[in-house]
This record gives C-alpha cells, structure tokens and sequence, in this order.
C-alpha cells in the first residue's frame, strides 16, 4: 500500500513519530517553552541540596502542560519502590499475576503446538495490530535468536546488501551482520545531536540493488526517531525491510505509519516488567507475501513452542495443562491507550532532559554535570535518554560506576555504546568516527513523574565533588567490593 503523497513528501528528517499522529500534540515552539518553563525561576542547580520538592515541580508541570496526566498504570504496579528505566518495550505480566504465580510458563524446542501457544500467538498479533492474512508469527527466545533466524533464512548470496540504521552497539544485531559479511553497512549519525546522515543513507538505498534494510523507528539507547518515510524509500527501490520494534513504547504498534507502510519482516520483544524465567519471548513476523524469498534456515534453534508450566507439588501458584495464562501487562497497556501513555512519556522524558542539562557544577565556569547525547527538548523525540556525568574538571565518569550507584538507590538503569557516529574534525572539514560508553535512561507505560525526579536528584548528587569517594568508603564499610572507578 502506497503512502498518501502529503505523506511520502515529508522530509527525511522530520521523523513521523508513531505516537504523535495519533495525538496531536502542540507546536513544538510552545512545548519546548512549556518544559522549560516547570523549573522556573530556577535555570541553574548547583547544589543537590537546593532542588525544590518533587510535589512542586510535578504542579509547574501539569500546570504548564494541562494535558499531562501521572496515572502511568493501575495501583497494583506501585509497589517495589523501585525505578525502572534500564528497558522500553512490551510487558507481559501484572503485578497481580505476579503474586499468584511463580512462573507462567515453559519453553519447549519442537513438538505440537500447544492451545498456550496459540492463544498467545493470537493475543500478541491483536496487540501488534498484525492480521493473520498478512502475517505469519514465530516465536524465539531471545532477540538475538531471532535476528539469528532471519539472517539465516535471508538469500544474502543473492541480495548481497544489508543496511543497518543503529546509533549504538546491538548484540542483538550481530548473527544478521556476520551473516552479511562485506555487504553490511551501515547508516551513521550526526555528532552530538544523532541525526541519521540522510544524504548517505539515501544513496546507498538508491544505488544498490536492492537487498535488506534493519530498521528501528527509535534508538533504544538515545531516543533518537527516524523517519517513516526510509521504509517507503527502500521499498520503492527493491529493498526488503526489518523492521525492528522492540525499542517502541507500549501500544505504538498500532499507529498510522506501519498500517501504511507494512514491513517484510518485524521483529519485536515481549519482555519484562513482571514474571521470573523466562520472564517472555521475542516475536519474529513474517509477511506473507514476501516469505517466499527466504530459504529453509539450516537450524530452526531459537524458536520456542510455549507449554504449561509443571504442575507444581502442592497443586498451588501454577497453572495446570488446561488453563490458559491471560497477558496482564498488555491489558493494562490497552487500558491505558496510546494516546495516554504516549502523551505522559513524551512530558516526562523531556522534562527529565531539560532537568539534567540544567545541572551545572559550581565555580566561574560554571561546567555541565551532564552531557546529553541525542534528541534535546523536543515534542518528538523518543522515550530514552543517552547522557554521561562529568566531574568537575569535565571528565566523564565511567557509565558502569553510575549504574552501579544508581542501583544502590533503587534505580535501574542501561548502559550502552554508541557507535557510527560521524563529526567534524577541528580546523578541518573532514570527518572521524566517534565511539562512546554511555548511560541510558528508558521510559515507559509505567514511569511517572516520581521516578524522573528520582533519576534528577540521584544524578545531582554527583554535583558533590566528594561524592564519588563518599560512596566507595560506605560500600567499604560495609563491608562490600569496593566498586572500582
């Protein structure tokens, strides 16, 4: 199905952000005021000690943006304590089934198809918004497993190209590339905004021959959103396309962009949120109409037949054979809606990077505590952040320490690696590669506003000087590892 020309005219880097059709959202002018306005009078902090409540920061928010809304999920969700933010993607389980089963099922390699199985296949294509006449679904392990099974079936011998359009490090990825081989390559990104660099994207896509682009709407790592409109250029010049959905936010699977532009190939992540191992399964779909290009796969290792879980001794906190699990995390999803979760993430995920640019070590110079890679402030940037702490002679602190402190604190957060990331050398107009370790912060259905304040005053305190070796000695003293700079 071809794109309405309105549509296929837009520009490459103007990204049709999936939630953001839906929901109309302000004039990116008047947003980007608004967020800004939430910490006024205050432009600066340069004292952990000196940020105002999280009660009167939650009030200029929703008094500055009257659509917010802090309802991130059902009361039952709130119980932990805990900020998440180390994960975007599609839970499965509620806390309530959480507290009434220790597991919800097994993975079996083979065999026949159990009613579990399809029941899920059919509840995870409704909330795909996949019909069963255009797609046929599969399910593997893990993500890797599934990029493994395509780059296995995919006739790279024939279709000798494969572009990748990742601004960080994927494990995932790498069955697909090795695959590949020679015929990968790979799009690269602006310094330090991340924008795809469009002009050589858009000529390696019209002259090749056509092949496979992997395509994620959304940087996992640093909320970066690309166009739609990359997908309709590849298929217009005989590409295939993958496209990878597992960094979307809960619901923008059902947004316009992919009922118009349907991808050969879909691969997305059901993992998470509750639900001890395997704690879900990854999703490989593959369009009807353009499986007969793939060939047999010399292994069908990686893809799962899901079976009830024994039975255990007692009789309790388990299903039996004949019981059907329910998938209470995407219902909770559907309950909240797109427009809902869409709208809270977009507030949150902004105001959290207009908090931590706003961080600044005291002194003349004044330097920033935080160097935020990616997307600013804008109404359509993605649910992630990529940043990094700096001390106050502006050295970076090791991501894997801020992750390791942070979850000291009760917050979980990524790290990742960006890489293909292009910028200017000094007095000179060449270009270098840049590669760099960075934490991630991801949002979700179920962030609110408490959980970004958590995150913004857990990074101010790194605006002590002393805090870093405060710390190490605490962890000594009680007589932990000493966590290593």
């Amino acid at each position: 199905m071809q794109a309405p020309n309105c549509i296929r005219e837009a520009c490459f880097n103007t990204c049709c952000s999936p939630p953001l059709l839906h929901t109309s959202p302000p004039p990116s002018s008047d947003f980007v005021s608004a967020i800004a306005s939430t910490l006024h009078p205050h432009k600066v902090f340069t004292n952990h000690e000196s940020l105002p409540p999280p009660g009167e920061l939650l009030s200029a928010l929703t008094a500055a943006v009257p659509s917010y809304s802090n309802n991130s999920a059902a009361q039952e969700y709130r119980h932990l304590g805990r900020v998440s933010l180390d994960y975007i993607g599609h839970g499965l389980f509620s806390y309530a089934q959480a507290e009434t089963h220790e597991r919800f099922f097994d993975f079996a390699y083979g065999g026949v198809e159990t009613e579990l199985h399809a029941a899920a296949k059919r509840r995870v294509m409704k909330y795909m918004n996949l019909s069963e006449e255009d797609y046929a679904i599969v399910f593997t392990a893990n993500q890797s497993s599934a990029f493994s099974l395509l780059a296995q079936s995919y006739p790279f011998e024939s279709h000798q190209n494969l572009v990748t359009v990742y601004d960080h490090d994927s494990e995932a990825l790498k069955p697909m590339t090795d695959a590949a081989g020679k015929w990968h390559q790979s799009a690269t990104f602006s310094w330090p905004g991340l924008r795809v660099n469009s002009r050589k994207l858009r000529k390696i896509l019209r002259s090749k021959k056509g092949g496979l682009l992997a395509f994620p709407l959304q940087s996992k790592v640093s909320g970066a959103r690309y166009s739609y409109q990359w997908m309709n250029l590849a298929r217009e010049n005989g590409w295939h396309v993958l496209l990878d959905a597992s960094a979307l936010a809960a619901k923008e699977m059902e947004t316009l962009g992919l009922s118009l532009f349907h991808p050969d190939f879909i691969i997305c992540s059901f993992f998470k949120i509750f639900g001890k191992n395997p704690s879900g399964f990854c999703c490989l779909a593959v369009k009807k109409s353009s499986a007969s290009v793939l060939k047999r796969p010399s292994t069908n290792m990686g893809i799962v037949n899901l079976v009830p879980e024994p039975k255990a001794v007692d009789g309790t906190n388990s299903t039996t054979n004949d019981e059907v699990i329910e998938f209470g995390g995407l219902d909770d999803a559907d309950e909240l809606g797109l427009i809902g979760i869409s709208r809270r993430v977009r507030c949150l995920v902004n105001w959290v990077v207009n908090a931590l640019q706003s961080l600044r070590h005291p002194g003349d110079q004044g330097l920033p505590l935080v160097e935020v890679y990616g997307p600013g402030v804008r109404v359509d940037r993605g649910a992630a952040v990529a940043f990094n702490v700096c001390d106050w002679k502006g050295e970076r602190v090791d991501p894997v320490l801020v992750q390791k402190l942070a979850d000291r604190t009760n917050i979980s957060l990524g790290i990742g690696f960006l890489n293909n990331i292009w910028k200017k050398k000094r007095k000179s107009q060449e270009d270098c590669g840049v590669g760099l370790g960075v934490v991630s912060a991801s949002l979700g259905m179920l962030s609110d506003f408490q959980d970004v304040y958590r995150l913004w005053a857990f990074v101010a305190r790194f605006l002590d000087a002393d805090f870093v070796e405060k710390e190490k000695w605490r962890y000594t003293a009680l007589n932990q590892t000493t966590v290593e700079l």
